[in-house]
């Protein structure tokens, strides 16, 4: 348990939030299909005469007043004294035995929470506590700008590498709102509580018993599977929108022995390096990876991009300026001799072929379109050795289209 009078009561919201949710986020505003999307948006909202928000959960819910919830509404107004907001707010519940709840992107100056009923009956105040505190987070740093439900449903030509971006952007998201539920709970316990029943929908002690350093031990395991299996985060987990309950709850137990929280803490620096470790699980980098498999995937990248970039024409600026947004300086790859690597690329992608997994094999084709892309239009050589090694890694061709139909520049 905490000790109350470590506390660092002056927090400022701001700084709880996760740097990396802030970095993807600025990044995705100025991205070209999210600005498109968002004047897309505006533009429908103008001129549909259609019911909003509003409407619609008057008809299909129950608004609950402070008179019918005085225990809710006493939660709301200690979560956003907390954390500083005074827009309008109304609370709704609607039927259903799933555990949900919901912010809803503010109309007409108002903001919507929206619980389920078996979450308002199964969760204990406290753990109700850090649910509101957590629908609030993504109100207070405004996530609903960033359109990612309407970019799934309608932008079907969207590129792989900003659909990864937005999956990676929403976990870190998460992340961000999880600290402001903190906050308002200022309780690991109930907290990681709150998150074990989300992950497993038990609720009665009679059956189970919560013990956090058992769950926190989920994690471990996947970092020795991971470790030992060479396998890095399946690919299913890229395109998750919330991290696993387990490495949430790991990533809030790190922000409350942070000095955001108590004055004793790590600084945030600190936090956010642990933090990147943990979602690493779900999101592999294998340029930085230490396993057989990570390195093999890096060498071939490596290689293969050089080889690309050198094949039309040479490598130009632009191509090289690429490539060093993906590779540690470390590597030099000004210096590598492209006929050299060309030579090697074979042995490299056998050696890929063998150590990494096949949706490990996608994340490095996928980063190689990325490259042949830097010059446009590509040309037939950088294509036909793009197709080449997809098929030497046993990959459909058809991936190597899916990533080019759209620009997959990085952002």
């Amino acid at each position: 348990m905490k000790n109350k009078n470590d506390i660092g009561m002056n927090m400022n919201t701001s700084k709880a939030r996760c740097t990396e949710d802030t970095k993807l986020y600025e990044t995705l505003l100025e991205h070209t299909e999210i600005k498109k999307a968002r004047t897309q948006i505006q533009r429908t909202e103008k001129n549909d005469s259609r019911p909003g928000i509003r409407r619609h959960l008057l008809a299909t819910s129950v608004r609950l007043s402070r008179q019918m919830s005085v225990p809710l509404h006493k939660m709301l107004d200690q979560c956003t004294e907390r954390l500083e907001i005074d827009s309008p707010l109304e609370l709704y519940a609607y039927a259903s035995p799933q555990f949900n709840a919901a912010c809803f992107k503010p109309e007409d100056g108002r903001t919507f929470l929206m619980f389920s009923s078996s979450l308002l009956e199964g969760f204990s105040d406290a753990e109700l506590l850090f649910v509101v505190g957590h629908e609030l987070g993504h109100h207070l740093y405004k996530h609903h700008e960033i359109p990612i439900g309407h970019i799934m449903k309608n932008n079907k030509q969207a590129s792989p590498s900003l659909i990864l971006d937005l999956f990676a952007w929403s976990r870190y998201a998460e992340v961000s709102a999880d600290r402001a539920g903190a906050l308002c709970s200022e309780d690991l316990q109930s907290v990681s509580q709150a998150l074990f029943k989300l992950a497993s929908g038990i609720t009665d002690q009679r059956i189970v018993q919560f013990d956090l350093s058992e769950f926190l031990d989920q994690v471990d395991d996947m970092v020795a599977f991971d470790e030992n299996s060479s396998y890095g985060g399946p690919k299913q987990d890229w395109f998750l929108t919330h991290p696993f309950s387990p490495i949430r709850v790991k990533a809030l137990k790190l922000f409350f022995e942070s000095n955001l929280i108590k004055l004793s803490g790590v600084d945030k620096i600190s936090l956010e390096n642990s933090v990147r470790d943990i979602m690493g699980l779900m999101e592999p980098n294998y340029m930085e990876g230490k396993t057989d498999a990570t390195r093999a995937m890096r060498n071939l990248f490596i290689a293969s991009a050089v080889t690309i970039a050198h094949i039309h024409q040479g490598v130009s600026e632009k191509e090289r300026e690429t490539m060093n947004r993906f590779v540690d300086p470390r590597y030099a790859l000004e210096k590598l001799d492209p006929e050299q690597l060309k030579e090697v690329l074979p042995k490299r992608l056998s050696e890929a072929r063998k150590r990494a997994s096949l949706t490990q094999r996608m994340h490095v084709v996928r980063d190689l379109c990325v490259i042949a892309q830097a010059e446009k239009p590509i040309a037939d050589k950088e294509l036909e050795l793009l197709t080449k090694i997809a098929t030497e890694l046993e990959l459909d061709s058809e991936f190597v289209t899916q990533c080019l139909e759209i620009s997959t520049d990085l952002d």
